[in-house]
């Protein structure tokens, strides 16, 4: 009798393990598109590990949801959010919303992060040296909210407010951040800003656009709220993106950005900075800082499946201060990557990049892998 109970419980447990992995299969590894419009997770693990922070884990996950699901025009929700810590004390924690309401009526956008995490400081300006690298230990506390509402057809128009503290820590002494002139906040402040925007956008998706267009243009005022060393002055952001069906498979996007910061005694740490997982892939995030950033680049996106594609993409770009700009100080951007689809009909997307920069005299070529989620740009 115990033999029979036994072979019922694994033929169960059997049975069980086989139906699961069947739903698995069917929900993000088969080729047709869920025409459901139901909501999706994907979590995603973080581990790396570096000499400075030791070995660092963590978990990152998109929710991308529908608030009003009968309407096929009605753009995703999108939730995500990173948390990891380190063997050496180091943490991140942020959490982001992208939200589009029934009839696309407003776009809300929000973001909450709390972070301590070293970093390489090289300086400021186009050209600086690897050899000046200086370790740093920063802390970071950033919330954002922005809220944009359609007064013409595609076109938004938004306020926003924003709050952002940082300190920092440098471990090298006499090091180049604690020498370099002109360099202001070195310890760190506080900034609070408020914004308006303005957006036009024909793209017929947030998350894989196949074609239209998008324009943004924002602008904020930070006040000086603060006595002592406190930064007043203008932040102004300009992205500008397209793209065009080349044929079913393939797809063809472009991507302009321009970021500047005016005004006196401007903190270090809100210069713009060239460098990250979206633009200008294969740079160091803060290799290179300054008052202006003016940067762009192209992808080709190729779509094997619903579950399965690659790309391929260039780009260009620089920093410069007031009156620096030159042609011939813009950087190369280029690599390659790949895609899986695990929401086809959302177009969301676990992305794997793997991009290189420039090769500067004395130093090894500048070049980056990225693993996160959804598209670049």
């Amino acid at each position: 009798m115990k033999r029979i109970s036994l072979c019922i419980t694994i033929l169960i447990i059997t049975v069980a393990n086989a139906s699961a992995q069947k739903k698995f299969i069917k929900r993000y590894l088969s080729e047709k598109t869920d025409s459901s419009r139901r909501a999706s997770f994907m979590p995603v693990p973080i581990f790396r590990y570096s000499q400075e922070i030791g070995a660092e884990f963590g978990l990152g996950a998109l929710y991308s949801t529908y608030l009003d699901r009968k309407d096929s025009t009605n753009r995703s929700s999108n939730f995500s959010g990173v948390a990891s810590v380190s063997t050496k004390g180091q943490y991140n924690f942020s959490l982001k919303s992208d939200i589009w309401t029934k009839g696309n009526e407003y776009h809300f956008i929000s973001e909450f992060r709390f972070k301590r995490m070293p970093f390489d400081f090289f300086g400021i300006g186009n050209e600086t040296l690897f050899a000046d690298k200086d370790r740093l230990i920063q802390r970071q506390s950033r919330v954002m909210l922005e809220a944009e509402k359609r007064l013409l057809p595609h076109a938004y128009t938004g306020l926003s407010l924003g709050f952002e503290n940082y300190n920092f820590k440098d471990e090298l002494t006499g090091g180049l951040f604690s020498t370099a002139p002109d360099l202001f906040h070195r310890s760190g402040g506080n900034v609070a800003y408020i914004g308006i925007s303005q957006s036009y956008d024909t793209r017929n998706s947030n998350n894989y656009p196949t074609k239209g267009f998008l324009g943004r243009v924002t602008y904020q005022y930070a006040p000086k709220l603060w006595s002592g060393e406190s930064f007043s002055g203008s932040v102004i952001r300009a992205n500008v993106r397209n793209f065009w069906s080349l044929s079913p498979k393939f797809v063809l996007g472009v991507n302009a950005l321009f970021h500047t910061i005016q005004g006196k005694k401007i903190p270090f740490y809100l210069l713009p900075q060239m460098g990250n997982d979206e633009m200008m892939r294969g740079y160091y995030t803060g290799r290179y800082r300054d008052q202006n950033l003016l940067a762009g680049q192209t992808e080709l996106r190729y779509r094997y499946n619903n579950r399965f594609g690659a790309v391929v993409f260039a780009g260009t770009g620089q920093v410069f201060a007031n009156g620096d700009f030159a042609l011939k100080s813009f950087k190369p951007s280029y690599g390659m990557g790949g895609r899986y689809f695990f929401d086809p009909e959302k177009g969301l997307s676990v992305r794997m990049d793997y991009a290189v920069g420039e090769k500067r005299s004395n130093e090894k070529r500048q070049s980056g892998f990225y693993f996160t989620l959804a598209e670049a740009f």
